[in-house]
């Protein structure tokens, strides 16, 4: 039986990997984690609703650092505070239509960015501190672009 953070998100959810399945990596969270991914859950609540209620569908939230290395995420990862998500709205519009609309809805966020064409990374501050509002890009052979920003052309 799934645990539900808010009526909309369950822990399930924001702690699965096909990674660690296939790696045997525990994906659990610790108590300060848990905390985090709560109040995770609460943004995302408010995300849905701005916009128009569609379902998010999440491809990555928590990861310990061990799935985090096995990602080759970032060495300082808001996903491994469980102040992370990465997700899509299918029935919303285009990746990058979502990050905007997320970006302007008001939510305080720490960053919004619009990776890969392909999904949208949405970071909070940690508790105590104030969201920097970053909104960024980023495709493959550019690093990170300021703005939510289509992919540019590459000589």
């Amino acid at each position: 039986m799934p645990r539900y953070l808010t009526p909309h998100f369950t822990l399930d959810e924001l702690v699965a990997s096909q990674t660690a399945a296939r790696r045997g990596i525990d994906n659990t969270p610790p108590p300060d984690v848990l905390r985090n991914l709560q109040r995770l859950a609460q943004v995302l609540e408010e995300v849905r609703t701005r916009l128009g209620g569609l379902p998010l569908l999440i491809s990555s939230g928590y990861r310990c650092p061990a799935l985090n290395r096995a990602v080759k995420g970032a060495p300082n990862s808001l996903h491994m505070q469980g102040l992370a998500v990465d997700f899509t709205v299918p029935r919303f519009g285009t990746v990058l239509q979502t990050a905007r609309a997320v970006a302007a809805s008001g939510i305080a966020f720490n960053q919004v960015i619009h990776e890969f064409g392909s999904w949208v990374h949405l970071g909070l501050a940690p508790d105590g501190q104030p969201p920097a509002g970053e909104k960024l890009s980023i495709f493959t052979g550019t690093g990170y672009l300021s703005g939510l920003v289509g992919q540019p052309r590459l000589a």
